[in-house]
Parts: structure tokens; sequence; C-alpha cells
């Protein structure tokens, strides 16, 4: 369980910094503001996605293995 948590710490940290980097590096490319938008929001949902299949599946299957009845 200390595993898991200390992988979702690493993680979100990671993802956090390559967030932080994209969106500073993303005004420095000229694009369109309808398409620097999209890019914006691609962004965001290509992180949900990793957060949610990389983590809390992980985590709940953790969380799910301990439980007896």
């Amino acid at each position: 369980m200390i595993g898991v948590l200390i992988n979702l710490i690493i993680v979100l940290l990671i993802i956090g910094v390559i967030y932080y980097a994209v969106t500073a590096l993303l005004p420095l490319v000229p694009l369109p503001g309808p398409i620097a938008q999209i890019v914006n929001v691609l962004l965001v949902v290509i992180i949900a996605l990793i957060v949610i299949f990389y983590l809390l599946v992980p985590l709940l299957h953790t969380l799910g293995s301990h439980v007896s009845f």
C-alpha cells in the first residue's frame, strides 16, 4: 500500500512538470487561437486519462484486494 502511494506521488509530480512545461512552451509556437485552445483541451484530456488509467485503477485494485468477505 505504501508503494502504491509513493508511486502515486511520483507520477503526479512528473505529470505536473510535463503539464507545466507544455503550457509554458505552447505560447511560443505560433498557432491560431482556436487551434491553441483545442491543443490545450487535448492536453488536459490526455493527462486526465493517464491519471485515471495509470494511477486510480491500480490504487482501487490495491484497496479492493484487502477486502475480505
